[in-house]
């Protein structure tokens, strides 16, 4: 019995430290990978420079060159925000702009708000129906603005919104803008450099999104940048900064773009209409949408270049409680899962490229097994530790890893994107952001993988639909 008690005993330390060593193994190789990825975006920020030295915004202002753009603005339930929204979009310096605001059937008074604020009336409109989507009750417009088209549908979700606008657009290039978000003045001017540089090839460009909790916005227009006061925007502020302008800009790098932000991405028309527009059926439209266009590509042998730029910035109302944030966080979740899901084939094949080989399979463990994996390493670590299963050692290398790296990363590409886009004019700011860029890495970042978990559970329990966000809008001042 003796024996049978040392042996159960040594077979579950055998265990642990098995799993335990996979664990920390398994870390050190994806925060290495993060690394990598820092130093790779540094060439990239001096290209995009270089770019914007030669392209100058008053030069794209008025050339000839300078491709007309058409803004989908898909909305629903959006009445907080959705007039300011637009209004911003009215200001925006482009030389040829047409703005297709879409009411998705919204409950609220988001299409009432609309018409009141611009005057708008029902107007004739044929529609071509090149792509698929849910029936059109009316189109609205007004002499005033001649640009601005409102569209009033049943309600069928983003794609099937997007879908209906991409349908109307006249121009050959169109850009997806969320109704919660602001686009600076010059924002377009900027993204539209890469259809200039490479037209033939280049199908996508997506720019880059900040948190606008806290600063102080004016006329649809972000005139003072101030870092959040509250944790739970401030830390979001860092994650988005760190997303955007370390991962994305290496991705660039090597052509391996995967997901362009839904709320601000510029794309070919024709490449869009050729697939069949928006994907239905799931909640992360926007990074379905950039998989399927490598997919295209690589089957038909079209030229493919996806671009993030990382000075056009777009700004969005991040949410500001967990409960809400948690619910976003979990979509997000489950829109990359249907992603992965749907092009499963892709994941590991040759006949890909580089997004086969590379992309998909590193969003694969970084982004699904990895947050499991890292869950059960918060738990076990410590307990096993506290027991004496594991020595000390060993749980200061975990620390270490999951702690060490996180806040490297985070202050790295912090200290990157000020360098760069000196966003933040104030001293007090830069501090808030720097100490937000240290403290997220404790709880903040592991309350994500614990969302990102439950996004994967829903995901294999079918769940559908995007949840309620509530909106603030954007009057609220920053406090000094």
């Amino acid at each position: 019995m003796d024996w049978l008690s040392w042996n159960w005993q040594s077979w579950v330390v055998s265990f642990v430290w098995v799993v335990g060593m996979i664990i920390l193994t398994l870390q050190a190789f994806q925060n290495t990978i993060y690394i990598l990825q820092l130093l790779r975006a540094i060439p990239e920020f001096l290209g995009s420079t270089r770019r914007a030295t030669r392209l100058r915004e008053w030069w794209l202002l008025t050339s000839e060159v300078t491709p007309p753009v058409t803004l989908l603005v898909p909305g629903y339930n959006e009445q907080a925000t959705i007039v300011e929204s637009v209004r911003s979009l009215l200001t925006l310096q482009y030389p040829e702009l047409e703005i297709i605001v879409i009411n998705d059937g919204s409950k609220d008074e988001t299409l009432q708000r609309l018409i009141v604020a611009f005057d708008l009336k029902l107007i004739p409109k044929a529609l071509p129906r090149r792509v698929d989507y849910k029936p059109v009750r009316g189109v609205y417009g007004t002499p005033r603005l001649p640009g601005l088209l409102v569209v009033d549908k049943e309600n069928g979700g983003k794609a099937d919104a997007l879908n209906a606008a991409l349908d109307l657009a006249r121009h050959t290039l169109v850009c997806s803008v969320d109704a919660d978000s602001l686009l600076d003045a010059e924002s377009l001017l900027r993204a539209v450099r890469p259809f200039i540089d490479e037209p033939d090839e280049t199908a996508a460009v997506g720019g880059t999104i900040r948190v606008v909790n806290g600063c102080e916005v004016h006329a649809g227009q972000v005139i003072e940048v101030r870092a959040p006061r509250k944790l739970v925007e401030l830390f979001q502020s860092v994650e988005y900064i760190r997303a955007f302008l370390m991962a994305r800009m290496s991705w660039t790098r090597s052509n391996t773009v995967t997901i362009i932000s839904g709320a601000f991405g510029i794309f070919h028309r024709e490449r869009l209409l050729a697939m069949g527009g928006y994907a239905h059926g799931t909640v992360g439209e926007d990074m379905e949408l950039i998989v399927r266009m490598h997919r295209h590509s690589q089957e038909t042998g079209e030229p493919l270049r996806v671009w993030h730029v990382p000075d056009p910035v777009c700004w969005t109302e991040a949410p500001d409680t967990l409960k809400v944030l948690g619910r976003q966080r979990t979509r997000w979740q489950r829109g990359l899962c249907e992603t992965l899901w749907r092009h499963r084939n892709m994941i590991g094949s040759p006949r890909y490229g580089s997004v086969g080989m590379y992309s998909l399979p590193q969003l694969l463990f970084f982004d699904v097994i990895s947050p499991v994996l890292e869950i059960i390493g918060l738990l076990m670590v410590p307990l096993c530790t506290i027991i004496g299963i594991l020595s000390i050692e060993f749980f200061i290398a975990y620390c270490a890893l999951v702690f060490g790296f996180g806040i490297c990363l985070s202050l790295g590409a912090f200290v990157l994107a000020e360098f760069s886009l000196r966003r933040h004019g104030r001293i007090s700011d830069i501090w808030w952001m720097g100490f937000g860029a240290i403290a997220e890495n404790f709880g903040y970042r592991q309350l994500n993988s614990v969302w990102r978990v439950m996004g994967i559970w829903q995901f294999f329990k079918g769940k559908q639909g995007w949840g309620d966000m509530q909106r603030k809008g954007f009057q609220a001042k920053p406090k000094n």
